[in-house]
């Protein structure tokens, strides 16, 4: 899913927190205009001060050239937690302005729980501009539903300190698994607590890289008409094979089983493990999130990849929400994640905070004018070694983007206890694990219809 200039953004699942955060109050409005208050998702939690003052200060800057309009802020990062939002949808406790991923889309839209927003969309001034691919995800029988937000594909992120230290080249990264397989093996080799590649096991991200990894080798995990499981293969078996032999053969894996989206994050930010699956963002999050050096760390196409997962999310307004309400919220989202030079695509700002700018992390605008504006603008920000970025640059375009499978945190579920398995246990059977999260699936999936 990229395009000429390269990349694209993951926003991975995983634990997040949700409590209310601050808020800016409004201004009186204008002409005895309606005053009216949002909840927004997604501001940065405690433990990024730098970031979350950007949101406030975002806030603040927003609410004054809005008279009338309070922003209230919803602490929570990531921005979508699997675990609590099929019950925050249910509650009707989403806020305003929330974020939906792809695989939730149809959903969401189908339960009547996002608010057709079809006259609304003039209030994000480059919408001719986003992706016709992607706005059409959330678009149904002709109505909009959504801002599409976020667009990635899947590479390779490696460790370039350890891999000169590990007597790797990190200008030529792995381009097959065999490859991956000795590289891990040579950073494993370094003493204790080094960790050549790091997997995850649990929290629906064991299931989700699965996927990826599957899908790299050319294999599915639904049949065509997505009634059955198509994971019990020989691609699938080939994924947990590896993966066992790189725990319990190699050594490579470490000893840890890493369950949800931080624990991985968190290793990687310790500088002492080598590589994992993930999109450009993963090196904004490691770097930014958990410590870690920002001149460590590359991207690289996925190994001998015949596919790679594709992925995103798009904000959606709650249909509870007034016409008012709708407006300012869309206003909201317009200003903070689709202005150039503006919000989250403040470059210039980002890096006098300390961010790292240069990772080309989201093709939702693709090759449009504000797409070229977007990365000329990073690129001239840049505070990285963007050079580092370049192996996954060149490849990535060639590798074609495939869609998460339909009810996918169901299945990444399922799958979590397949990928625990080979790594957990010396004596596992890539076979039996496989064969019982088929049949979990085909239940599931005969349950949903």
């Amino acid at each position: 899913m990229r395009r000429s200039t390269g990349l694209l953004l993951v926003t991975v699942l995983g634990v997040s927190a949700t409590a209310c955060g601050s808020s800016e109050p409004a201004t009186p409005a204008a002409g005895g205009a309606k005053a009216v208050t949002i909840t927004v998702a997604c501001q940065p939690a405690k433990s990024a001060p730098k970031e979350r003052q950007a949101w406030d200060d975002d806030v603040a800057t927003f609410t004054k050239a809005h008279p009338g309009v309070t922003v209230k802020s919803t602490d929570q990062q990531p921005c979508f937690d699997p675990k609590t939002f099929g019950p925050k949808l249910a509650g009707g406790q989403m806020e305003t302005a929330f974020v939906v991923p792809v695989t939730n889309y149809n959903d969401v839209i189908g339960q009547g729980q996002a608010l057709d927003i079809t006259g609304l969309t003039s209030s994000i001034k480059n919408w001719g501009d986003l992706r016709p691919d992607v706005k059409e995800l959330v678009t149904k029988d002709g109505k909009v539903y959504g801002v599409p937000n976020v667009h990635y594909g899947v590479g390779l992120v490696y460790n370039r300190a350890l891999f000169t230290k590990a007597g790797l080249d990190p200008a030529n990264p792995p381009k097959t698994w065999a490859e991956v397989r000795d590289a891990a093996k040579k950073i494993a080799a370094l003493g204790q607590g080094y960790v050549g590649y790091g997997e995850y096991s649990g929290g629906n991200t064991g299931g989700w890289h699965f996927t990826q990894a599957i899908y790299g080798r050319g294999g599915n995990i639904l049949t065509d008409d997505n009634k059955k499981a198509a994971f019990n293969s020989p691609e699938g078996k080939a994924v947990l094979q590896n993966l066992h032999d790189m725990r319990w053969v190699d050594n490579s894996m470490g000893n840890k089983l890493l369950v949800g989206w931080e624990s991985l994050m968190v290793a990687m930010g310790s500088g002492k493990v080598g590589m994992m699956l993930g999109a450009p963002d993963v090196v904004t999050d490691v770097v930014n999130k958990f410590k870690g050096n920002v001149a460590d760390y590359g991207i690289t196409g996925f190994p001998e990849a015949k596919a790679s997962l594709s992925g995103g999310e798009a904000f959606m307004i709650n249909p509870k929400a007034t016409p008012e309400e709708a407006k300012a919220a869309l206003e909201w989202v317009d200003f903070r994640f689709n202005t150039v030079g503006k919000g989250r695509f403040d470059f210039a700002r980002g890096k006098a905070i300390g961010n790292p700018v240069g990772v080309p992390d989201n093709a939702v605008y693709g090759d449009s004018p504000t797409g070229k504006a977007i990365q000329a603008d990073r690129v001239q920000n840049a505070s990285l070694p963007v050079e580092n970025y370049d192996p996954y640059v060149l490849s990535s375009g060639a590798v074609p983007p495939k869609a998460e499978p339909v009810h996918a945190q169901e299945l990444y579920a399922i799958l979590d206890v397949a990928m625990s398995g080979v790594l957990s246990r010396k004596d596992a059977s890539v076979d039996q694990l496989l064969t019982d999260a088929e049949t979990k699936a085909n239940s599931m999936l005969a349950a949903k219809g």
